[in-house]
């Protein structure tokens, strides 16, 4: 199972976020969405999970946008948030999905892959333009960084 992971959008959904993230079986935005017309785009493509950013404050479509989602694909339990600090992890979370820092990360900790996909859409400082996939296995997940510009 491949899931596209993206956050950081700030409105700005790039042809190269959008060609990445076709053939994904899943897709996971994990926050700062910053227009409705990403997600609408991105639910073209595959199945859609969002969730609320910092940006997405005062905006009557995002309202209705959960802060965490708990879910589970391809037999691995997910939790989604946009900020790392906004919940503490569960036992039995294989894999957490972060954004709000820009900077990509991927990395084991205490048994639980914590992946953030870096921001897919303005760029920040010098940070790079990203978006992460997660393969699924097995039960067992991993991810890489996928380059955009």
């Amino acid at each position: 199972m491949k899931i596209g992971l993206i956050a950081d959008t700030h409105g700005l959904l790039r042809p190269e976020a959008l060609a990445a993230l076709h053939g994904c079986d899943h897709i996971v935005h994990a926050g700062d969405v910053g227009k409705p017309e990403v997600i609408t785009a991105l639910q073209a493509i595959a199945p859609l999970t969002v969730v609320f950013g910092n940006i997405d404050t005062d905006k009557d479509w995002a309202r209705e946008l959960p802060k965490t989602v708990m879910m589970a694909l391809g037999g691995v339990s997910l939790l989604v948030t946009h900020e790392a600090r906004d919940v503490p992890v569960p036992a039995g979370v294989q894999v957490v999905v972060t954004g709000h820092s820009h900077k990509p990360l991927i990395e084991q900790r205490d048994g639980v892959l914590h992946v953030n996909p870096g921001s897919a859409g303005p760029r920040r400082f010098k940070l790079p333009i990203c978006l992460a996939w997660l393969h699924i296995e097995n039960g067992q997940a991993s991810a890489h960084l996928v380059p955009l510009i």
